[in-house]
């Protein structure tokens, strides 16, 4: 299975996110830096590295700046905190 990393055929795993999700988490992403962001292993920075560039394989990247302040409403509607 080629998983179209450089790795080869580490395991994958298939991920559905809500589209707005998707949208939050890239613009999130695009504009953090991730240095700053607190981790306990740097796994976790390569792993939220990785998961922009599966971001950025997507139609997500074409998301206008209105799609994405829609899409952080969205996601901020219910979350009770």
């Amino acid at each position: 299975m080629d998983t179209g990393f450089p790795w080869g055929s580490t395991p994958t795993v298939d991920l559905r996110l809500w589209r707005s999700d998707a949208i939050v988490l890239f613009d999130w992403l695009m504009s953090t830096d991730l240095n700053t962001v607190p981790i306990a292993h740097p796994a976790q920075k390569q792993a939220l590295a990785d998961l922009l560039t599966r971001l950025e394989e997507t139609d997500i990247i074409e998301s206008t700046d209105d799609e994405i302040v829609a899409a952080q409403r969205e996601v901020a509607k219910d979350m009770g905190w």
